[in-house]
């Protein structure tokens, strides 16, 4: 193979003042579907994540996703497999104690993207932010969209694979086989962690 043909990026991983965490929909009622990887597994780590920040005193963002009691704001249903027919119970958008504890924002989507319609953008680039770390709950869709947004805005990405589950494996490998090598750096919380110890 030509140096061409490779150009996967080994250098370590790097994280300066700049960086923030975002945690996508680690919430009662996305925690409690069926993921690759175990929920409380996902949401442990997490919490490291977001320990590891505050410690480096770096924001650490949740986002979550609601609607409004009437459903007016649900996403359109005309497709193939539409999503909710009305809005979930409020304690389906409940952040765990263990993790709102740690939270320094949060932001409260309707979409799959945390960046359609929420102040998100305006919230990291306010600290001077312009790298994220991204894990959270589901790896095709709610992070998915919030990375492609993300690097279309010129963030730097980095993803935390074991702080990332989705409902579906080849759906999670697909995101972190095709598409997160293309738009950022794939990590794990342990290398994370070691790389904020090292800035």
């Amino acid at each position: 193979m030509t140096a061409a043909a490779d150009r996967t990026d080994h250098s370590p991983l790097t994280l300066d003042d700049g960086t923030a965490l975002v945690l996508i929909d680690l919430q009662q009622g996305i925690l409690a579907l069926p993921t690759t990887r175990p929920a409380d597994e996902v949401l442990a780590n997490a919490v490291l994540l977001a320990e590891a920040f505050h410690a480096r005193r770096l924001p650490v963002v949740l986002v979550r996703v609601a609607w409004s009691p009437d459903g007016g704001d649900l996403p359109i249903d005309d497709v193939d497999r539409p999503g909710p027919a009305s809005a979930p119970p409020a304690a389906f958008s409940q952040i765990p104690a263990q993790l709102a504890a740690l939270g320094d924002v949060v932001v409260t989507k309707r979409h799959w993207g945390a960046f359609t319609g929420t102040e998100l953008d305006l919230q990291l680039r306010r600290r001077g932010i312009h790298r994220i770390v991204l894990a959270g709950i589901s790896t095709s869709v709610g992070v998915e969209s919030t990375a492609r947004t993300a690097w279309e805005h010129s963030y730097a990405l980095v993803f935390a694979e074991d702080a990332t589950a989705d409902t579906d494996s080849a759906s999670h490998a697909h995101s972190f086989g095709k598409i997160f090598p293309r738009i950022g750096k794939v990590s794990t919380t342990a290398g994370i962690v070691a790389a904020l110890g090292d800035a």
